[in-house]
């Protein structure tokens, strides 16, 4: 059978340690058999992102605006103990956060469900996908210990050198302090986003802060959902037959207990931190989460949401073979090649994506798993292979699919 031929090439961005040896076997195994892969391949290991000064990491969130769909593997951020083995110049940032910031896009996380790894949540029958906020609030924050008797005050001062102040709290004690900060350009990005997204994937979006006691930081953010909503997609949203809500964080999390899923749920940035591993551990396992980030003006950077799997790594150093579970990878390539394959006009990339999803699936429901979903594998008998076992079982499928 000829190879599926590309029109566009994707941004590929490889990374680090035993996710960047699935990464190769992914495409060995599963990719190049069937697609004529076209990428513009940047390298964004951590060797290499100290020995370019991390502009590498800046270059192919750059080609990413232009050419629209990337394809990242999983990377280090490195601390203390990184920089001393990897001999570092500097403690680089993240570069998820470095992408994230020129694409100014919105981080949507949704599990793989698959019959027989049963959610915790016993009504929960279709995937629920977090879209957080990836700027500001606490990860952008100022802290301050007071160690004794003041005045906390915010001060704001204008071009003009004129003030605003605003009494925070008169200390008679020692306390702590913290002040945060979010953008209207942020916010409104995040939600013409969420927005984008609903409509890509035809579910509902609900947004909840708590403006309630947040009058004015809360509020902002859910005055500006509304008026993007209303201006710019209310109508679009009654033509695909899916719905805009907001309500209050707390009456969120009430629902979702009881939905069965199936809905684009938004959050801030610290809720989305907190509620995608809420959901990702219900279902399974972070290895088991598709990841996504979406700029306002449609971009798409597919990811793996876990790390890079160093405890394996060492063992394959080793020359161990490795039961490493490829699952999140493995979807951030087909979504990457579903989204290319829908911008270009290429239904058999979009139907080779689908059936890459569905054979993988049918691998892991036919007992055929990695170690660590042996465990979470409900009624029925398993055979548990290697990475590579894995793959070429997917792959096999694929032929008879």
């Amino acid at each position: 059978m000829a190879k599926i031929q590309m029109k566009t090439p994707l941004v590929e961005m490889d990374g680090d340690e035993m996710t960047r040896v699935i990464w190769q076997q992914i495409k060995d195994i599963v990719l190049s058999p069937f697609v004529d892969l076209k990428t513009e391949y940047f390298d964004l290991s951590l060797v290499n992102r100290d020995a370019t000064d991390d502009r590498v990491t800046v270059e192919s969130a750059l080609r990413t605006k232009e050419l629209g769909v990337a394809v990242k593997c999983a990377t280090i951020t490195p601390n203390a103990q990184r920089m001393e083995e990897y001999t570092l110049k500097k403690m680089w940032k993240s570069p998820n956060g470095t992408i994230r910031a020129i694409l100014d896009g919105t981080v949507f996380r949704a599990p793989i469900l698959v019959d027989g790894i049963t959610p915790y949540v016993s009504c929960w029958k279709k995937p629920i996908t977090i879209a957080r906020h990836a700027y500001g609030d606490v990860y952008r924050d100022s802290e301050m210990y007071v160690p004794g008797e003041a005045l906390a005050e915010l001060v704001v001062t204008f071009p003009d050198g004129t003030t605003k102040r605003q009494e925070i709290h008169r200390f008679d004690g020692p306390g702590i302090l913290l002040g945060m900060h979010n953008t209207d350009r942020s916010i409104e990005a995040f939600a013409r986003s969420c927005f984008t997204y609903a409509l890509d994937i035809k579910q509902d979006l609900w947004f909840a802060t708590k403006d309630t006691i947040s009058k004015t930081y809360d509020h902002r953010f859910k005055d500006i959902f509304q008026e993007v909503f209303d201006s710019d997609f209310a109508s679009r949203f009654a033509e695909a037959g899916i719905s805009y809500f907001y309500t209050l964080i707390d009456d969120v999390v009430a629902r979702i207990m009881r939905s069965e899923g199936g809905i684009l749920w938004a959050c801030k940035n610290y809720d989305g931190d907190v509620m995608s591993d809420m959901v990702a551990s219900a279902c399974g396992s972070l290895a088991m989460m598709t990841s996504v980030l979406v700029s306002p003006d449609g971009k798409y950077e597919y990811e793996a949401a876990h790390g890079t799997v160093t405890r394996h790594y060492y063992k394959y150093l080793k020359g161990e073979k490795t039961s490493t579970n490829p699952m999140a990878t493995l979807f951030a390539w087909s979504g990457a090649l579903k989204k290319r394959g829908q911008l270009d006009q290429l239904p058999e990339l979009v139907a080779f994506a689908e059936r890459l999803e569905i054979a993988s699936i049918q691998v892991i429901e036919d007992g055929i798993v990695t170690g660590d979903l042996a465990v979470l594998l409900e009624d029925r008998e398993k055979t548990v292979v290697n990475t590579e076992g894995f793959l070429q079982a997917i792959a096999d499928k694929l032929n008879e699919l």
